[in-house]
């Protein structure tokens, strides 16, 4: 039913432990996914064979060597064998309640985008996935740590197939990209499902110095900068709170949550009403 897919960062030192930690528990998912690895970064291969898992070594990347949304969407929706798929940052956990959650949104929605808060979560050793209670045991660490993340943050994207059509060429990791990916779906009419509230992304913190600025060098740097002007500014960086639908143990309902934060987004750039056509802004505010 599913495919998860990934492009890791090299496989050494701290990215390595985290890394193998994530995809290992994406194939003790019940049931099973396909789990694709892209990507050519040291130790990618070798993980992709001990695991058991497929690997595709191209994907275009921009001057910087940074992998492009556009071109890996696409080639998931290519190689990918299943009608759902879902990219997942490749330093989260995931367990059996990822799965029943994409079943029941395709249980309910015709087309959709589904995504979630994470769980940030200090792991400084390798997961023993032979242990019939890791996922109980880990998500108990999770929320004993406390630190849901907020809904800026988002590790996760399960989608219906159609979705990956003309993205735009932008640097993965970068700032906004996840946004714009919010925005495009609600922007098409696809439902956006909030599941939260059923799922436990457990991310594995972690530092950023696979960038050579640093934290600031990902999330302020050219690309951050180029991405943020390509998706068009703010108006464009949705956030789990823009979700139409939310995920819960009962069962999934709408969401009325758009209209307060798109008014709350024009509050904080009342130019907006100035420079864009009214039209657009009311469509965002649901009006």
């Amino acid at each position: 039913m599913l495919t998860l897919f990934a492009i890791p960062k090299p496989f050494r030192g701290q990215s390595d432990l985290i890394q193998r930690n994530a995809v290992a528990s994406w194939t003790r998912i019940t049931p099973r996914p396909e789990v694709l690895l892209f990507g050519d970064e040291e130790g990618t291969a070798e993980v992709a064979r001990e695991l058991g898992v497929r690997h595709a070594p191209e994907v275009a990347r921009n001057e910087l060597g940074t992998p492009r949304l556009d071109d890996l969407f696409a080639r998931a929706e290519r190689i990918a064998t299943t009608p759902l798929l879902a990219y997942v940052n490749a330093d989260i956990i995931l367990s059996d309640e990822f799965p029943a959650a994409v079943a029941r949104a395709q249980a309910a929605l015709n087309r959709f985008l589904m995504v979630g808060q994470r769980w940030d979560l200090e792991v400084d050793a390798p997961i023993d996935f032979n242990a019939a209670d890791w996922q109980s045991t880990l998500a108990g660490r999770a929320h004993r740590a406390n630190a849901l993340q907020p809904p800026t943050c988002i590790d996760y994207f399960a989608f219906t197939r159609g979705f990956a059509e003309g993205t735009l060429p932008l640097a993965i990791g970068r700032r906004a990209w996840d946004n714009y990916l919010v925005w495009r779906a609600y922007s098409r009419g696809f439902a956006v499902v909030d599941a939260t509230r059923v799922v436990t992304a457990v991310h594995q913190v972690h530092d950023y110095s696979h960038h050579p600025g640093g934290t600031r060098g990902v999330w302020h740097g050219p690309e951050a900068q180029r991405n943020f002007e390509m998706i068009g500014g703010w108006w464009h960086r949705y956030t789990i709170e823009d979700s139409t639908h939310i995920l819960t143990p009962a069962g999934i309902g709408r969401s009325h949550r758009h209209p307060w934060v798109m008014a709350k987004r024009l509050w904080s750039h009342p130019l907006t009403v100035f420079t864009w056509p009214w039209q657009t802004v009311r469509r965002a505010l649901g009006a």
